[in-house]
């Protein structure tokens, strides 16, 4: 594939000070959205830290509803915290991840934007200068995703091959099914990526899991491939989620392609699962939201 041999660098080795001075005067904002991650958000936050005000001209912690400590956290360790409530506060929020990452626009300022999960475990400090690189050194590129090895930690054993299940199991045959292009596209639902503002502001965003599939999509159709690149980060550790957990992101991912395509699959529509109770199975259903947010140049103009 060519696209993959020109746009995919497996030993990213740009520097932190050679990227601060080919970004010129661009302004960079690193944004991590939050919801309960008073574990592992400071050290995050912590990773980025360094490279703030050369590098880096922003770190942002957008949080979502957190019950515990999870601004206070971030705010020690060095990120300026905001509640998604207090931007665009005259929008009821929806639920989901995309709705933070869509609003978290609205709260910076960089020509540039990276996107990190606050829910990693030993994160790299390499992550933000490799997600830099393609967007400072190579010329048209406007998405840049991480891919990496993802261990599945299960209790208290770590299976090195895991990982990424509902990355195999549904969208790499769903984008293989709606968007052969895009087959080369090693982590399609990572969650650590970088953009320019330019392309995320005039693209919709997904409410809920669908975001990373749809910005992928939405950039393809904008730019074609060569607007995307893709860096390797090595190993990408975080939290795991139970199989109830996935078919409901995977609803939801699963929409946000199907739309993405001309198949109408939005709205709020029930998902049945099945869960064994006192040796019965008994059906468990679950509202799950499909919905687009506008683009935030038209929101932003409005």
């Amino acid at each position: 594939m060519r696209w993959f041999e020109r746009r995919t660098w497996q030993n990213p080795l740009w520097t932190p000070e050679a990227l601060a001075a080919a970004k010129g005067d661009r302004m960079v904002s690193v944004v991590m959205p939050a919801l309960d991650e008073e574990e592992t958000v400071g050290a995050v936050v912590a990773s980025v830290r360094p490279l703030l005000g050369t590098l880096v001209d922003e770190l942002v912690v957008v949080d979502s509803g957190s019950t515990d400590a999870t601004a206070e956290v971030a705010a020690a360790a060095g990120a300026r915290v905001v509640r998604r409530e207090d931007v665009l506060p005259s929008l009821e929020p929806l639920p989901g991840k995309g709705e933070v990452l869509w609003r978290a626009l609205a709260a910076t300022a960089g020509d540039l934007v990276v996107y990190l999960d606050s829910d990693l475990v030993d994160p790299d400090p390499a992550f933000v200068p490799a997600l830099l690189g393609p967007l400072l050194t190579a010329p048209g590129v406007h998405l840049v995703k991480g891919f990496y090895r993802r261990p599945l930690r299960l209790e208290t054993a770590e299976l090195g091959t895991g990982g990424g299940r509902v990355t195999e199991l549904l969208a790499r045959p769903v984008l293989a099914a709606l968007r052969p292009a895009l087959s080369g596209i090693i982590q399609p639902l990572g969650g650590e990526y970088a953009a320019t503002r330019e392309f995320l502001e005039s693209v919709p965003f997904a409410a809920g899991y669908g975001v990373e599939i749809g910005l992928l999509m939405d950039a393809e159709a904008a730019y074609g491939l060569d607007g995307l690149a893709q860096v390797n980060l090595g190993v990408r550790k975080h939290r795991n989620r139970s199989l109830l957990q996935l078919g409901v992101m995977a609803r939801q991912i699963l929409g946000t392609a199907l739309a993405r395509a001309g198949v109408e699959a939005g709205g709020s529509a029930d998902l049945t699962q099945f869960v064994q109770v006192s040796g019965e199975w008994l059906p468990d259903v679950t509202e799950v939201l499909v919905a687009d947010r506008p683009p935030m140049r038209h929101v932003l103009a409005g």
